[in-house]
């Protein structure tokens, strides 16, 4: 049984996990991909955190839900999609002809010295959270005072987390650009920033170009080389705010 990027999306994820405990046959295996609790917070990666995303896992959480429905996790691959993602397999567990193997158990153990396991070690991600906003905030007005105009690059739903979060619309940024034609002419939710084809960068030549989709920034920046013809940067705001010249 397969999943990718949909554990997150389930409401009840005990109702889901003991559907699948059902389904799966004696020998079967469950795999099941998602992004990582500990990358995220390590990487202050706030911005993926929205709400379509009921749950976010460790891999020890998801160690024990699973288990409360007769599975065992017996192996983990580390991925770098979105940010960080785990991608888990899972057995009965009855299904002795799989032993927990040695990812599995360096893994827990690495989550627990990150101190997954304790309540502190997710209020300080709040502190961490609010730092990344006012260094993005000072830098976006310092920019402006100074008559620099910034543009937008993606329209994805992190970016939208990040932009209503920090407060900035178009008094920051001028607007945004997307290579999907049907979001071109439309503005994002909340900040009413107008998304524009690729080639508006082109027109208007910005001074910034600020990464929303930061986990492709070397793409994009390699799409859009041009603009460091006239002299201008990328700002990419997670995991710290960066200039990229």
């Amino acid at each position: 049984m397969l999943g990718a990027n949909v554990l997150a999306q389930v409401p009840d994820v005990n109702d889901f996990i003991s559907g699948m405990k059902l389904l799966l046959k004696p020998g079967g295996i469950i795999t099941i991909e998602f992004p990582h609790l500990m990358r995220l917070m390590a990487e202050n990666q706030f911005d993926t955190i929205y709400h379509e995303h009921f749950s976010y896992f460790s891999f020890m959480t998801a160690e024990r839900i699973f288990a409360a429905h007769g599975l065992t996790l017996f192996d983990v691959e580390e991925l770098p999609t979105h940010g960080g993602s785990l991608r888990i397999y899972a057995r009965h567990a009855e299904d002795s002809s799989r032993a927990v193997g040695e990812r599995a158990t360096k893994l827990r153990a690495r989550e627990e010295s990150a101190g997954l396991d304790r309540l502190e070690t997710y209020a300080s991600f709040t502190g961490h959270v609010h730092e990344t906003k006012r260094r993005l905030v000072e830098f976006l007005i310092s920019a402006k005072r100074k008559g620099k105009r910034i543009a937008g690059y993606g329209a994805p739903g992190k970016g939208n987390t990040l932009l209503n979060y920090c407060g900035i619309r178009t008094d920051f940024l001028d607007y945004t650009v997307d290579r999907n034609p049907y979001k071109h002419g439309k503005f994002l939710p909340g900040t009413h920033i107008p998304i524009h084809p690729p080639e508006k960068i082109l027109e208007t030549r910005p001074d910034y170009v600020l990464i929303l989709p930061w986990n492709l920034k070397d793409e994009i920046m390699e799409q859009v080389a041009y603009v460091r013809s006239w002299g201008g940067q990328f700002l990419v705001p997670i995991p710290d705010v960066k200039v990229y010249p």
